[in-house]
């Protein structure tokens, strides 16, 4: 089994990014967006500079990770949210662990104290990989929002809020 390498993500990655985002989008349990932001610069305008990764598998890019914000508010300045993906030829090779044992030490190394993602109750595996490090379900977002695309479009879907905090907070 070859060994996943991380880094973090770069312009150069963008083409890999938005395929696997787009393998993510077809599959109706990763998000509410209907496709991925149209360039880099708008993928990247919103993300947190230091929790942007990529994991490499065997010359190719196999999965990203990456954090944004949860608001521009003080308060907040230590709470981001966070998306992982992860090709479908690489899945149950340790990619997404990799990443997000990554993604939570990066978290860590900086000002930030919650980690924070919604996942579709429909995404087992996610939400399997997210307990296994150490998130916690918050609870059920019922009904939160409309799919827009796709066969489920117009379907209301719950997520599950999961968090992860600094054992000091």
């Amino acid at each position: 089994m070859s060994s996943v390498i991380l880094r973090t993500m770069t312009a150069e990655d963008w083409p890999d990014v938005e395929r696997i985002y787009s393998d993510g989008i077809a599959t109706g349990h990763a998000t509410f967006d209907p496709s991925p932001p149209p360039n880099w610069e708008a993928f990247i305008e919103s993300k947190h500079p230091e929790l942007r990764l990529v994991a490499v598998l065997d010359g190719t890019i196999a999965g990203w990770a990456a954090a944004s914000p949860v608001s521009a508010r003080a308060a907040y300045r230590g709470v981001v949210e966070h998306s992982i993906y992860i090709s479908p030829g690489a899945r149950g090779n340790g990619v997404g662990r990799a990443l997000l044992a990554e993604l939570i030490a990066a978290a860590e190394s900086t000002d930030i104290w919650t980690i924070q993602s919604s996942i579709f109750p429909e995404n087992g595996a996610s939400l399997r990989l997210h307990e296994s490090l150490g998130f916690r379900p918050v609870g059920t977002r019922e009904r939160i929002a409309q799919m827009t695309y796709g066969p489920a479009s117009g379907q209301w879907r719950d997520t599950i809020l999961v968090e992860r905090r600094r054992a000091e907070n």
